[in-house]
């Protein structure tokens, strides 16, 4: 205990005092601290460091608490120190061996100096003193080197100068003084004018420096050139035209070249065009056939490209590669004149504005009157003669034709698809010829500049394609308003069984094959021009037509046949030839959309080995033989094409087959819904499920029939009544058609089928009834399913309503009572719906 520690009995805050003016003491021989290693850390349980424990300690508990806490890391140091000393053992032997490493270490490095400094010095300061040598001798080599090729090159433009004077000289050999100026060309242009070459290749005879020789001898070339190419071209001496044209590369005017053969090649364009008019002028009436101005501006184009393809190769030989789109373009701006000009020609001699103003300003009054005698509540439309509302006379419609001639319509826009195909063709060849050469062969298409900057462009699309674009969709609506006027119904339709058909089918009006058949011609006239801005504007102009015009007319029709706002009653059916007309509309309809299916997929798709068209599901899954791929070579063109055919048939089936659901709806409510009264009522007026067997054969007794006959009466009544409802309709349908009022017929039919059954619930059917009903009701579903298996799955319920009626106890009990409640079978009624049928035979 430290000295200064009281032991006396004092007061418990004596204690404290005396306990830390204790350890306060500086003098004290208890305090010593070890210092701890900075990878030791407490024990968990230390909550705080001895030391300031220590320090801060009050009471002799937190004297205990610190002194144990100094023990602890005591035991932590003393074990980190046995640790270290046994692992000292371990690194002594390693340093030891290292010592003994180091030595034998040290006498290789000894030897290993001696032998460098005794052997190897004398040969590395040969081997440096050679590398030297070689070097210096390499660099004085490159210098001869490059002094024997300035003094080789300056020779070479010595005898090139030289040879260029003589050949221009009295020889006059315009061939070797290109020749000459082509060679002194490779000459560096830094030596040509390097004081070298200007010391040593003037001479007494040409004194000047080279570089002015040189440029003196090509301006003098270049003129003579120019002179003797023009004076050949006016003499058509095309042997010396090609001469000299193919001399301007070797002086370094190919520019110069390029321009005067442009001028050239231009002047006989020139020529051929003036000489096409002139012969037009004196055969006026090959004007008026509509073929003279297709034929020049095709005989244009063609001249241009019999240059391009015939010269092409002799300018990219001696000119380099792509140096042709220089002559194209000169060519173009020709094409750009002369095309014009047969353009504007074609126009004033064709009164193409007029026409356009015309058909601008046509009333399309019988279309109008149409749609507007529908709004007002007017009967049926005049289907001949006059356009006008109540017109009977042939002057009417004559007056109406008089302001619009659809023959020359017609011609018209044969002439402009004929202009515009040329002009797509001739596109197509110039975008080829003016295709980069490092572009790969697959490559798509686009559009030169040289084109798309021509004024003919500009005037081809407001002379061609704006008047195609509105001549067009006048003659696809003047078509189809004609088709209406002069619409008939087919010959002979009757609804009498015993009376035959005099039309073939399908059974359809007049106006869907006039209709139909122009939509294929527009479309394929069209798309003949190979022009994506014409199928952009005709074809939604087409698709817009025929919904709002020939859906719109058929869909009018209908309506004064079977007005839905007007039904005839539930006793009295309409007239059959309201019916029959009405049917004949359906088919129409159903008829269009086959048509105009056919018709887009026969420009789109391929057909097969059994000569079926099939419509492609994408661009890239468009045969190679399809027209469309030729016509439209230019990127993303023939998706855009395709997509438009494609909408078009889209946008017409989706209007025509909601109308179609529609008015079959009104078919089956109006024609087949009131017959199947006697359908579905006839039958089963004698059927008694009530009675057992003896009491079926008694009944057939008293009344005189076998009881075969009575067991098969119904089934025997509702096949009579039911093909005497189905069969007239059915065989003046179309199969499409008539599968939908069928289904609907079936499907309305199981439904009064099922609610007959459950009239029997409460055990009002005997168990032989029970068995016969079975029996009449799977009879009249396969009567029913006769051609159309599928109407099958509509009498599901019925069946499984008999089905379960006719369980035995047994067998129920089994399903049931037994676990197996579905049976492996796909029950359409609900498990209360199979107890109530289990209550229909009565116990």
């Amino acid at each position: 205990m430290p000295p200064n520690c009281s032991t006396t009995n004092g007061s418990s805050g004596n204690r404290r005092i005396s306990i830390a003016t204790t350890l306060r003491t500086p003098t004290t021989t208890a305090t010593m601290t070890l210092p701890t290693p900075r990878s030791h850390k407490p024990p968990p349980s230390s909550s705080f460091e001895p030391s300031s424990a220590l320090l801060e300690a009050s009471t002799p508990s937190e004297v205990r608490a610190a002194l144990a806490a100094l023990h602890t890391q005591e035991s932590a140091l003393s074990s980190r120190l046995s640790a270290l000393l046994t692992a000292q053992q371990d690194i002594s032997r390693s340093l030891a061996r290292l010592d003994n490493l180091r030595a034998g270490l040290g006498a290789q490095v000894i030897a290993a100096r001696g032998i460098s400094n005794s052997m190897l010095s004398g040969a590395a300061s040969t081997a440096s003193h050679l590398s030297g040598r070689v070097r210096a001798l390499d660099l004085e080599k490159r210098r001869v080197e490059d002094t024997l090729r300035v003094v080789e090159q300056v020779a070479e433009l010595k005898a090139c100068v030289a040879g260029v004077v003589g050949s221009m000289g009295a020889p006059q050999d315009w061939e070797a003084a290109a020749g000459y100026i082509a060679r002194a060309a490779k000459v560096p242009d830094e030596i040509v004018r390097g004081g070298f070459a200007a010391a040593v290749v003037p001479t007494v005879e040409v004194p000047d420096a080279p570089w002015v020789t040189l440029e003196a001898a090509r301006e003098s070339l270049c003129k003579l050139f120019l002179r003797e190419f023009e004076k050949a071209a006016a003499e058509g001496d095309g042997a010396r035209v090609t001469r000299f044209f193919k001399l301007f590369p070797l002086i370094g005017r190919s520019d110069a070249g390029l321009d005067v053969y442009g001028r050239y090649v231009c002047q006989g364009v020139a020529s051929r065009a003036r000489a096409m008019l002139k012969e037009g002028q004196a055969q006026a009436q090959g004007r008026r056939d509509g073929i003279f101005y297709a034929g020049a501006l095709t005989k244009l184009f063609e001249h241009i490209a019999e240059i391009v393809d015939g010269h092409g190769s002799v300018v990219e030989r001696h000119y380099g590669l792509g140096k042709m789109v220089k002559v194209i373009e000169r060519l173009q701006m020709e094409a750009d004149v002369q095309g014009g000009i047969i353009l504007d020609s074609w126009s004033d001699e064709r009164a193409v504005d007029r026409r356009l103003t015309d058909v601008k300003s046509y009333p399309f009054s019988f279309l109008v009157q149409s749609f507007l005698g529908q709004q007002r509540g007017f009967g049926g439309t005049p289907r001949m003669n006059s356009p006008a509302l109540g017109g009977g006379t042939n002057e009417a419609r004559n007056s109406e034709d008089e302001g619009v001639d659809m023959k020359e319509v017609d011609a018209l826009l044969r002439e402009i698809a004929v202009m515009l195909e040329k002009w797509s063709v001739y596109a197509r060849f110039l975008a080829r010829k003016c295709k980069e050469p490092d572009a790969p062969e697959d490559a798509p298409l686009t559009v030169p500049d040289v084109l798309v900057k021509s004024n003919l462009s500009r005037k081809v699309s407001a002379k061609l394609m704006a008047p195609y674009k509105e001549l067009s969709t006048f003659f696809f609506r003047r078509s189809v308003e004609k088709a209406f006027q002069m619409d008939e119904f087919p010959n002979g339709l009757t609804l009498n069984m015993s009376k035959a058909i005099e039309s073939n089918p399908p059974y359809i009006i007049s106006a869907v094959d006039v209709v139909m058949y122009i939509v294929n011609a527009v479309i394929l006239r069209s798309i003949s021009t190979a022009q994506r801005g014409v199928i952009d504007a005709v074809l939604p102009t087409i698709s817009s037509l025929l919904g709002s015009d020939f859906v719109g007319m058929i869909q009018r029709k209908m309506g004064d046949e079977l007005n839905p706002n007007k039904p005839y009653g539930p006793d009295r059916l309409p007239p059959e030839n309201k019916i029959v007309a009405f049917i004949v509309l359906i088919n129409s309809l159903d008829i269009s959309n086959e048509y105009l299916s056919r018709i887009i997929s026969g420009v789109l798709g391929s057909t097969d080995q059994d000569g079926v068209t099939h419509m492609p599901t994408d661009v890239s899954s468009i045969p190679d033989s399809s027209p469309l791929k030729e016509a439209f070579p230019f990127k993303n063109d023939l998706r855009a094409v395709a997509t438009r055919l494609s909408g078009l048939n889209t946008s017409f089936t989706t209007k025509t087959t909601e109308l179609l659901n529609q008015q079959i709806q009104e078919l089956f409510k109006q024609v087949f819904k009131p017959r199947l009264r006697s359908v579905h009522t006839d039958p089963f007026r004698d059927a008694n499920y009530g009675l057992t067997e003896e009491e079926l054969a008694e009944w057939a007794a008293e009344n005189d029939e076998t009881e075969e006959d009575v067991v098969e009466k119904v089934v025997r009544i509702f096949e009579s009544r039911w093909e005497a409802l189905i069969k007239p309709i059915g065989r003046l349908m179309t199969p499409r058609t008539f599968t939908t009022v069928h289904d609907l017929t079936a499907r309305y039919l199981a439904r009064v089928l099922e609610k007959r059954v459950w009239g029997y619930a409460g055990g009002k059917c005997s168990p032989y009834g029970a068995i016969r009903m079975e029996r009449d009701f799977g009879a009249i579903v396969g009567v029913v399913s006769r051609g159309n298996y599928a109407v099958r799955e509509v009498f599901g319920k019925t069946t499984q309503i008999l089905m379960v009626a006719n369980m035995d106890d047994e067998e129920w009990d089994e399903m049931v009572v037994g676990g197996d409640e579905d049976g492996g079978m796909l029950w359409v009624l609900s498990e209360e719906e199979r107890k109530k049928a289990r209550t229909i035979v009565k116990t």
